[in-house]
Parts: structure tokens; sequence; C-alpha cells
């Protein structure tokens, strides 16, 4: 029998190995080898996600209501909590009908959303560094990824000004995400303002990916992109309940915005999956309608962690700023290394997993990003490895 050649399509050629996956399987090689990671790898919450929302888990699992296929777009009652809590936290009116959709977390909804505006050969802007979904999600529809470099200078904003006209006028998305990851850096209003004239001008759709809007430190509460005059007009949010409630594993999050916007990424949806489990919707409108955000408790230990590694990491020499949001930390590499072989001696020396700069775009080069999801006496362990490692 002839054996069968297995070929990729030739867009799995443009496609890197994704970041993270590639970390989990160096890690398992070290773990087997029976080294002590301190894993500040990626940013998934150690902390429980809290018991009221569990609660409302059990209860809606053992509902026969909730064992058949959902609605696509979501439960109303789920989208009309995700319509209240924006009006609590950011003053934002959304109809729930035609303004909000469930998300099998946001990656999912920004996986999609090129696949509904994007044909091939249009431009995309992409942050760089940023979230590698941006770029992959541009590639497997067709369009070409536009790197805005985030730089230190501009306080790691892009700089709206320096894209080509000609490529402006071929762009249909622009995504941006503040609180920043990798960077950990915010935006202000004024930043979202230049965002909105320069999609009217345009007439280029904004995807403000906004997961980390409650994870705030010293009273500090991030805006919403939606709060700015004119930026429902051309553009959409996407929010993930995975780090505000502790839920990653949970897969649930929504996008908010432009109706237009928001029913071309539900037909996407409505082809490729068969919605959220009602059951998840139901904690999910458990956590919007149960508590205020930022939850305090929350904030308080990752304040605490982000005291501790600041101050440890500078008093070893580091550069990193004193981050206002989100719980990871932008590192400068020390003179002399890259991002990856930084990275490789603090896994190698330190059992330490960070993740090189590099990872997230060719502009994350000279950094690496520790995520504070670890509890304080092993960061504070983190920091005593990083004494002994000569560099």
């Amino acid at each position: 029998m002839k054996v069968m050649r297995i070929e990729k399509a030739k867009r799995m050629e443009q496609i890197p190995p994704y970041l993270f996956a590639e970390i989990d399987k160096k890690k398992r090689e070290l773990r087997q080898k029976g080294i002590d990671l301190i894993d500040l790898g990626i940013g998934d919450p150690d902390l429980p996600t809290p018991k009221p929302i569990i609660e409302r888990l059990k209860m809606a699992a053992e509902n026969p209501q909730n064992h058949r296929y959902p609605s696509y777009e979501g439960m109303i009652e789920f989208r009309t909590a995700v319509a209240q809590w924006y009006e609590r936290r950011f003053n934002v009116k959304l109809d729930p009908g035609t303004e909000v959709l469930s998300l099998i977390g946001s990656k999912e909804g920004i996986a999609h959303i090129p696949l509904a505006f994007v044909n091939p050969g249009d431009y995309v802007l992409v942050p760089d560094p940023g979230y590698p979904v941006y770029r992959v999600s541009t590639l497997f529809a067709g369009g070409i990824p536009y790197f805005l470099p985030l730089r230190k200078e501009n306080g790691f904003l892009p700089k709206l000004s320096e894209i080509p006209k000609k490529v402006a006028e071929r762009t249909k998305i622009l995504f941006i995400n503040y609180p920043n990851n990798p960077t950990s850096a915010i935006a202000e209003k004024p930043f979202f303002e230049e965002v909105v004239a320069f999609a009217h001008r345009y007439q280029i759709i904004v995807c403000h990916d906004a997961a980390y809007s409650e994870i705030a430190f010293d009273g500090y509460q991030p805006l919403s992109f939606l709060e700015v005059e004119g930026a429902k007009e051309v553009g959409i949010e996407f929010h993930s309940l995975s780090k505000t409630f502790n839920m990653t594993g949970w897969r649930i999050g929504f996008a908010a915005g432009h109706s237009e916007i928001v029913s071309g990424l539900g037909g996407v949806k409505t082809n490729i999956d068969s919605g959220l489990f009602q059951a998840i919707q139901e904690a999910g409108i458990e956590a919007l309608n149960h508590f205020n955000t930022p939850l305090p408790e929350i904030i308080k230990i990752y304040e605490g962690r982000r005291d501790v590694m600041v101050k440890g990491l500078r008093e070893i020499g580091l550069e990193v700023e004193w981050p206002k949001a989100t719980f990871y930390l932008w590192i400068q590499v020390p003179r002399g290394y890259t991002s990856t072989q930084f990275a490789t001696l603090l896994l190698e020396q330190g059992g330490i997993v960070a993740t090189p700069g590099n990872g997230f775009g060719e502009a994350g080069e000279g950094y690496i990003r520790m995520a504070m999801t670890t509890d304080e006496a092993r960061l504070r362990e983190a920091i005593q490895r990083l004494k002994k490692i000569k560099f």
C-alpha cells in the first residue's frame, strides 16, 4: 500500500509555532528531569474562581434545559448582564440584543473577526509586541499584518501618524490592547480619541482587546474604548471573564460595540461553533451581577506580588517599570543578551520560566515578560534564585 503523503496548507507555513505551546513543551522536558520550576511564563491566574460563581455553575449544570444546544449569540440574560455591567462600570449603554455577543473566551472572537471583514490582500494593523493571535488570525483570513511598533519612549502606544497613507487606505482592522499585554502599558482618553479619528478617516474597524481592564492597581481604573465619543461607530471591544474572575479554563467572554460588527462576527460563529454552554453563561451572569469590579481582594494580592517583584528585580539591577495594570512585568534584558538567551539563562540556571519578548513580535526584542500568577512566597524564592545567577 502506498504511504499517503500529508501536506499542510500553505497558510500553515506562515504561522509560527504558538508561543506558549513551545514554552509548555520546554517546561515538560525540564520537569521530567526533576527540576523545580517557578513558572512566570503564562498569564494564567493561580487564584480560585469566587465560590458564588462555582455554586451557580453547579445548579445550572443540573438543569436539563442547559444540556441542549445554546443560542449562537448567547443567552439574552447573559448579554443583558454584560450590558448592565458596562453601564455600571463604564457608563456605556449597550443594546444587549444587537450590541453584545457571547464568546467562547475572547481569544476565540479575536481569532474569528478577521474572517468576517478581511479579504485577501487587505491590511490589518497589529501591535508589535502584541498578543500573537492578532497576527495569526490576520494570516488565516488572507490578510497582511502591518506591524505597529510599541516603543518605550512613546509609552508603548503605537504612533498612528507613522502609518503610510497607502497602507491605511487598504486597512480593514486595527487591533489595540490596553491595559497592554505584554508591556503592561496603559492608554488614556487622548489616545483613544486619536484612534477614533483615525478610524473614521480611513473607515477602519477598531478591535480593542480589554481583557485586563479589571486588573489595575493603586486605585487606577482603566477606560473602556467605548467610553470615547464616536468609538461605538467604528469598533468593538473584547472582554473576558478569565482574568477578572480567575476563570481562564471556563472559556467565557464577550464582544460589545457596533451592531454591524457584532453581527459580522456572529455570522462567522454560527458557521463554526454552536455557542457557549448555557450553564457557564449562567455562571457568567452570577459573576457580572454579583460582584463589583475590580475585585478588591484579587487586586490587593496582585499589588503585593508586584511590589515584591519590582523591588527585587530593581535590587538585582534589572530595569522594569512599576505597572499600573495587568499582572505582567516587562523587563529589559541585560546588555549582551537577546530575549531568548536571557530567558534560557533564567530557565537553565534558575529554574525560572519567563517569556522572551521577541515571541510577541520583533519589537519585543530586548525584553522578557514575567507573569505574577504565582504566590508571593514563590516570587520571593524567584528573586533569591535570580540573585545567584551571574549576568
